[in-house]
């Protein structure tokens, strides 16, 4: 299940302080939209408003044809920076909690997940304190969780940013092909350029505060080959280079 994200003259402000500024952009079913920009330009607030957290001031915003709140919430799961796993929870118990919060049985829950856990290469793992795992598993059963909720659309939140550079690159590798199997539409937000455009179809550039997308860079998604060929190849350094400048100029030290 897919779903269009739209946006039309968006605009937010939080009393006088204005965040968000006419952003316009449609992200296509099953299309990953990379978002950049400085530290505080607005990046999180956007996901915030697309899942239905927030209302926007003034202009327009959908998810799968839902303009309100709950209805934008009921398209989308978050997936934050952050695993957010429970201490007390076992690793499935973690992966199956959004279908738990969604009204369904422990067991039916356990078993959705179950089934996600090989194929994340974490069969074994299930029964395992959030303690007892690695930085990289404990981001795959966070992945799992918000796969599980069946939403259409995946808001993904720097969900790579706590782990250590070799992991985050060996995760880059796993989670593209695992967003490509997903079919969901999947909404990126990065500090990291070449995370983004390694992931995405297409990647925003968002301004320092108000935020508002001064660029948008077609990403790397779909080119075949490891991690490591597609970063380095001169068409890849190219899009890095013209995003770092397209930051550089409005103010981010990357």
């Amino acid at each position: 299940m897919t779903a269009t994200v739209s946006a039309r003259d968006l605009t937010h402000s939080y009393g006088s302080l204005k965040t968000l500024a006419e952003i316009d952009f449609e992200v296509s079913p099953g299309e990953i939209f990379g978002i950049v920009g400085p530290s505080g330009c607005g990046k999180s607030t956007l996901l915030e408003l697309v899942g239905g957290l927030g209302s926007p001031t003034a202009g327009r915003l959908s998810v799968a044809g839902q303009s309100g709140n709950a209805g934008r919430l009921a398209g989308c799961a978050w997936m934050p920076q952050r695993d957010c796993l429970l201490p007390w929870y076992s690793a499935l118990d973690n992966a199956g909690l959004a279908l738990v919060n969604q009204g369904r049985s422990r067991r039916e829950a356990r078993l959705a997940a179950a089934e996600r856990f090989a194929h994340f290469g974490l069969q074994g793992f299930e029964s395992a304190r959030p303690e007892e795992l690695s930085g990289g598993m404990r981001q795959r059963v966070a992945f799992i969780r918000t796969l599980v909720s069946g939403k259409p659309v995946l808001l993904l939140d720097e969900p790579l940013a706590a782990l250590d550079a070799i992991t985050r690159a060996d995760l880059q590798e796993w989670l593209a092909p695992a967003l490509a199997g997903s079919g969901a539409t999947v909404l990126l937000v990065s500090h990291d350029v070449e995370e983004a455009l390694y992931l995405a179809d297409r990647v925003a550039v968002l301004s320092p505060r108000p935020g508002r997308i001064v660029a948008t860079v077609e990403g790397a998604r779909g080119e075949t080959g490891p991690r490591d060929q597609v970063v380095s190849s001169t068409s890849f350094n190219q899009r890095r280079q013209e995003l770092l400048a397209l930051l550089a100029a409005r103010g981010e030290n990357k």
